[in-house]
């Protein structure tokens, strides 16, 4: 039933079609409310492919947060190609998140757009939603907010950070793993960190 679809990094005919439709969405909407900065727009094909570099490394699969959504980089090319993955994209300024709620459905994709913050969203999540995977592309400082997520985390997610940086702050509960360096630039790493249920 799901021969047509892709495996993570592997874009099909159809993930590549919706990439198409992403990419050109995103540029119509940039051009009228500034999505994303000029490198990123300069550079789009760049910031898709270390997307898809990152979806190659990670697998995503079951339920996904993305914190911090912005135009959908990286998550939405992520989410193309993910389809064993439900994509929980967090966003709280309006015209990003409109813009997300539009590609969403525009690539028919299996993802949910919400527009708050993150730990107003928290709050109301259902409480049996576990998270096996948490993306974030440079957003605030992880040791704030990576802790508030422990309540919806599975024993054993992971916690992937884009950042300019392959360290990251200890914090209690979190493994890191060592960074890898994205094929974007030179200081592009995903840093992931893995999360583990205490046991009493």
């Amino acid at each position: 039933m799901h021969a047509d679809r892709p495996a993570a990094g592997d874009p099909s005919a159809s993930a590549r079609l919706r990439m198409t439709r992403y990419r050109s969405e995103l540029l119509k909407w940039t051009a009228k409310v500034n999505l994303i900065g000029p490198e990123a727009r300069e550079h789009l094909d760049e910031h898709i492919a270390e997307a898809l570099a990152a979806a190659e490394i990670l697998k995503p699969a079951g339920e996904v947060l993305d914190f911090g959504s912005g135009g959908g980089l990286p998550a939405i090319p992520m989410a193309i190609v993910s389809t064993e993955a439900r994509f929980h994209l967090v966003e709280a300024d309006q015209k990003k998140w409109a813009f997300l709620k539009h590609v969403v459905r525009e690539c028919g994709l299996n993802s949910l757009v919400y527009g708050d913050r993150l730990a107003r969203l928290l709050a109301r999540l259902p409480e049996s939603l576990r998270f096996s995977l948490v993306v974030s592309r440079a957003v605030g400082e992880p040791e704030e907010w990576v802790p508030t997520l422990k309540g919806h985390l599975e024993d054993g997610a992971r916690v992937a950070l884009f950042q300019g940086s392959p360290d990251a702050p200890d914090m209690a509960g979190f493994t890191a793993a060592e960074a890898v360096r994205l094929p974007r630039g030179e200081s592009n790493y995903l840093k992931v960190l893995t999360f583990h249920v205490e046991h009493f």
